[in-house]
């Protein structure tokens, strides 16, 4: 079973990428699961048709009680791939981490992985914050490894520094290792250059590169993935050899 958390800064495109990626596997034929760990909850939303699961915290409060069942917060989006959030929690009131850790529990309690037997696992997590539940997917032994998001923007390569050392501080207990990075354009001047300075002074490669589209809002208007909107478009191939490389590597 390939697990890997994909980290950045909110609204790098993090859930784009995740997204995108969770449809591409399912293209190559693998069962996926998608776990967004953000309180925005909209980690899933394109491979859903626009329309959102319930979220487990909110699931918890509205009904006062804890899911019995899978199906009571997930939803099968696009090529099968099982689609969760965790959310968070009301707003202006509690840590939305402990959302993420709530939630884990509780996936535990259900045995997803054991019913459901996927081949990939994605985590959707926000990279802003790197302590208590957002750093779960890191300490807990649940990714085996991370992606960074990121743009050759100053915000949003700071953040990913901030990952990286934080992944670095688990080094010594054997937990999730950074794979490599993800550089999701903003048209940002010499953004390569940038990235792939970031990349080289942290020892890590830069695995995919993904323009910045007009192709990716089009069908996100539409409720869907590149992947579902055209598979052959150069962006979705991008996404497709991205998937094909990391089971590769997994081999």
């Amino acid at each position: 079973m390939l697990k890997l958390a994909i980290y950045g800064k909110g609204g790098i495109g993090k859930s784009t990428t995740t997204s995108n990626l969770a449809a591409a596997f399912a293209k190559l034929g693998k069962k996926v699961i998608q776990i967004g760990c953000d309180p925005k909850a909209d980690s899933t939303i394109n491979l859903l048709g626009g329309h959102p699961v319930m979220p487990v915290m909110d699931y918890m409060r509205e009904y006062d009680r804890e899911p019995e069942k899978i199906e009571e917060i997930a939803k099968e989006g696009f090529g099968g791939v099982l689609c969760i959030e965790t959310g968070g929690p009301t707003p202006g009131l509690g840590c939305a981490g402990r959302g993420i850790i709530t939630t884990f529990s509780l996936l535990e309690d259900l045995e997803l992985f054991e019913t459901c037997q996927p081949h990939v696992v994605l985590y959707d997590v926000l990279g802003d914050v790197v302590c208590g539940g957002f750093a779960a997917p890191i300490r807990e032994g649940y990714a085996d490894g991370i992606l960074i998001v990121t743009s050759g923007e100053k915000m949003a390569l700071y953040a990913a520094n901030n990952i990286n050392t934080a992944v670095n501080n688990f080094e010594d207990r054997g937990y999730a290792d950074v794979r490599g990075i993800i550089l999701n354009r903003r048209n940002v001047e010499k953004e390569r250059e940038k990235v792939e300075a970031f990349a080289e002074e942290n020892g890590l490669e830069i695995i995919a590169d993904i323009p910045r589209s007009q192709e990716i809002i089009h069908y996100e208007d539409l409720g869907m993935t590149v992947i579902e909107g055209d598979e052959n478009l150069a962006v979705s191939q991008i996404y497709l050899d991205l998937a094909r490389n990391l089971l590769e590597d997994e081999k």
